[in-house]
C-alpha cells in the first residue's frame, strides 16, 4: 500500500541542502506548468495544483522568470501567499531578465502558451542577478526566496562563473538568500559548478532518469564528495517516462523510436511486478544518496496527487534486479531498499 500522503511532510521526507540550512521535501513541485507551458491553463486551475502540491506534503516549489515570461511566478506567488512563509522553501532563478516589448504575437516559440508581452535578455553580470531578484520577488509578491539558481548558462559560461556566481556568493554571505547554485539540462557544466565553486545545490533536469543516465557518471559522484545537493528535475524525460505512447515528448521534441521502445518495454516490465512506470521513474532519481529532491512539473491538481501517490508507493526489488539483468539500469545505479517487514 502506498505510504500516507501526510508522510511527506515528516522530518524523513526533508533534506537539508548541503551546510545551507534551507530544507527541502523529498519531492518537489515544478511551476513552469503553472506558467502556461505548451497550452494554457486557468488562474483557478493553477491555484489548484499548488493547494493539492501542499495537501500532499509538498513543501518546495521552483520558478523562474522564463516560465511563462512572468506568469509561473506571479500565480505561485499568489498561490503561496496565506501559506505560513517559514513552512515552505522556494526557488527561482536568474540570467533572463524581462524586458517589455511591443512586438506582439505570442509566447509558443519559447514553449510557453502566453502573450508575448516581454523579450528575454540573457544576462548573468553581478548588477543582472540583482536586477533580476529583485523583479523576480515583486512577481511573486515575497520579501525573499531562499535558493537561486543561475537558469541554464549553457552559452554564457564566463560570465556565469566570474561575474553571476560571485554575486550569488555576495547575496548568500549577507543572507539575502539561503542557498545558490544553477540549474541547467546538462550534466557537464553541472559537474564543474561542483568542483570549481561553493554552490550549495545543482538543479540537473533530464539527466538522471530511467532513460538517460549522464548524471551517474560524474555529476552525482561529484556531489558525494564535495557535499554537494542535487535536486533532479525532468524525471519523465518532459513526458516519455509518464505515458510511453507514438508522438509523446522526449527533452520537449517527439520521442526517437528507439527510445519510445525502451520506455514501453519499462513500462511492461513495471506492470508486470505489480507497480508503474511512473512510480518507477520517480523512485529512481530519490535513491541516490547525493539527491535531496525530486522535481515534478505539473499543470492540474490531478498530476499533482497523482505524482504524490506515485512517489509514495513502493516499487518491487525484483523490478529494480530485472532492469539491472537486462542492462536497462547500469550496475553502480542505486536503487530503492524497501524496509524490512519487522514481523
Amino acid at each position: 500500500m502506498p505510504r500516507p500522503l501526510s508522510s511527506l511532510c515528516s522530518r524523513t521526507w526533508q533534506s537539508t541542502l548541503a551546510r545551507s540550512g534551507v530544507e527541502v521535501s523529498a519531492l518537489s513541485f515544478g511551476a513552469a506548468g503553472i506558467g502556461n507551458l505548451f497550452t494554457a491553463i486557468s488562474d483557478e486551475q493553477a491555484y489548484e495544483a499548488v493547494g493539492a502540491a501542499w495537501s500532499g506534503g509538498i513543501r518546495y516549489f521552483d520558478t523562474a522568470p522564463h516560465y511563462g515570461i512572468g506568469l509561473s511566478e506571479r500565480r505561485l506567488g499568489a498561490a503561496l501567499r496565506d501559506r505560513p512563509r517559514a513552512e515552505y522553501t522556494l526557488s527561482t532563478k536568474v540570467g533572463r531578465l524581462l524586458e517589455p516589448t511591443d512586438a506582439g504575437g505570442d509566447d509558443l516559440a519559447d514553449g510557453f502558451a502566453v502573450p508575448a508581452t516581454h523579450r528575454r535578455v540573457w544576462d548573468f553580470s553581478a548588477e543582472g542577478v540583482r536586477r533580476g531578484i529583485e523583479a523576480g520577488l515583486e512577481r511573486l509578491g515575497l520579501d525573499h526566496v531562499d535558493i537561486v539558481y543561475l537558469h541554464d548558462p549553457d552559452d554564457h559560461a564566463e560570465q556565469a562563473f566570474h561575474e553571476g556566481y560571485p554575486a550569488l556568493e555576495k547575496l548568500r554571505s549577507e543572507g539575502v538568500v539561503g542557498a545558490i547554485g544553477a540549474g541547467m539540462n546538462q550534466a557537464e557544466m553541472l559537474t564543474r559548478f561542483v568542483r570549481d565553486t561553493d554552490v550549495d545545490v545543482v538543479l540537473c533536469a533530464g539527466r538522471y532518469t530511467l532513460l538517460d543516465h549522464a548524471a551517474l557518471t560524474e555529476l552525482l559522484p561529484a556531489a558525494q564528495e564535495r557535499g554537494t545537493s542535487v535536486v533532479i528535475g525532468g524525471a519523465f524525460n518532459s513526458g516519455l517516462l509518464a505515458d510511453p505512447r507514438p508522438g509523446a515528448t522526449y527533452n520537449y521534441a517527439t520521442a526517437p523510436a528507439e527510445l519510445l521502445d525502451r520506455a514501453l518495454r519499462l513500462k511492461e516490465i513495471a506492470e508486470r511486478h505489480g507497480t508503474t512506470l511512473r512510480a518507477a521513474a520517480l523512485a529512481f532519481p530519490a535513491a541516490h544518496p547525493a539527491v535531496a529532491s525530486v522535481l515534478v512539473g505539473a499543470r492540474s491538481a490531478h498530476e499533482v496527487r497523482d505524482c504524490v501517490a506515485q512517489f509514495t508507493s513502493p516499487v518491487p526489488e525484483d523490478f529494480w534486479r530485472e532492469l539491472r539483468e537486462t542492462k536497462l539500469l547500469p550496475e553502480d545505479a542505486p536503487v530503492p531498499v524497501l524496509p524490512q517487514d519487522p514481523s
